[in-house]
């Protein structure tokens, strides 16, 4: 017999977005199926008072405090109130810098938002975001060459929230359907600067994901075909077929997360480049 789901209140305390302490709670959060976190975001927290109000929430909803604040006197303000209300706390990247402070002999430079500058590396990762917006879908298949990475696949096996996921991470990333006995683009066939992936699934998880899609299809939509698992299972046949035909890799997204299948393909084009 399985035990029932409880909740806990998780409060998230950052003095820049949050991501880190976000990221780092949930994949925290993950290991324990019976519990889940109520989460509590406070970005942009960066002066006494502010760090007052956030206590006074904490205190009125008592939980698990995760933070990242550089600024050291008001790090230790929550440090002082946690512990007087008896609630755990961590500094999520207190333990990190004290290694990099040890191993490179010099103390961090306490900048509040150093990751989130406008520098070279970000206006990459916005030009690769509009290059994939641009290439979602088939779209601009003319100069598909100039991409880093293109996702082959039949409808629903995840093309486009991974090229998204991708192009965050500053990588150009198209996208180009693969269409039941309908040729692939002469431009992608002949593409010989990206790395070109194939994704592709059961048909049975194929079929769950358009069912959920059918609600908001338009008026005169065939869905029976569109969910039929034997119709997906030629679907992918022939997807698999154009893959191997032209030595294309393909990753099976079946059970894969958005962010581990692009960590396969990001593992891919490391060992390809």
């Amino acid at each position: 017999m399985s035990k029932p789901q409880s909740y806990f209140h998780l409060h998230l305390i950052s003095d820049a977005t949050g991501e880190t302490l976000l990221a780092a709670g949930r994949a925290a959060s993950a290991q324990y199926k019976n519990a889940r976190a109520i989460e509590h975001i406070y970005p942009l927290i960066r002066t006494e008072k502010q760090v007052e109000k956030v206590l006074e929430e904490v205190e009125a909803e008592p939980g698990i405090v995760l933070y990242t604040m550089v600024d050291q006197d008001l790090a230790a303000t929550i440090d002082a109130r946690c512990s007087a209300m008896g609630l755990p706390y961590v500094s999520v990247l207190e333990p990190v810098l004290t290694v990099f402070q040890s191993y490179l002999g010099t103390p961090a430079g306490r900048r509040v938002g150093a990751q989130h500058v406008l520098d070279a590396d970000y206006f990459r990762r916005i030009d690769a975001l509009n290059f994939t917006m641009e290439h979602d879908d088939g779209q601009l298949p003319v100069d598909v060459n100039e991409a880093d990475i293109v996702l082959v696949g039949i409808s629903r096996t995840s093309k486009t929230p991974t090229s998204i996921y991708l192009a965050n991470r500053g990588i150009k990333t198209a996208n180009v359907p693969i269409v039941l006995g309908v040729p692939i683009p002469d431009s992608l066939a002949s593409a010989t600067r990206p790395l070109i992936v194939g994704l592709v699934a059961t048909a049975e998880r194929i079929s769950q994901v358009r069912e959920n899609r059918l609600l908001g299809a338009s008026i005169g939509f065939d869905s029976s075909t569109y969910v039929d698992r034997a119709q997906i299972a030629a679907e992918l046949a022939y997807a698999r077929q154009i893959c191997t035909r032209h030595a294309w890799p393909m990753i099976d997204v079946s059970r894969r997360s958005i962010e581990e299948t692009a960590a396969a393909i990001v593992a891919l084009r490391s060992r390809t480049r």
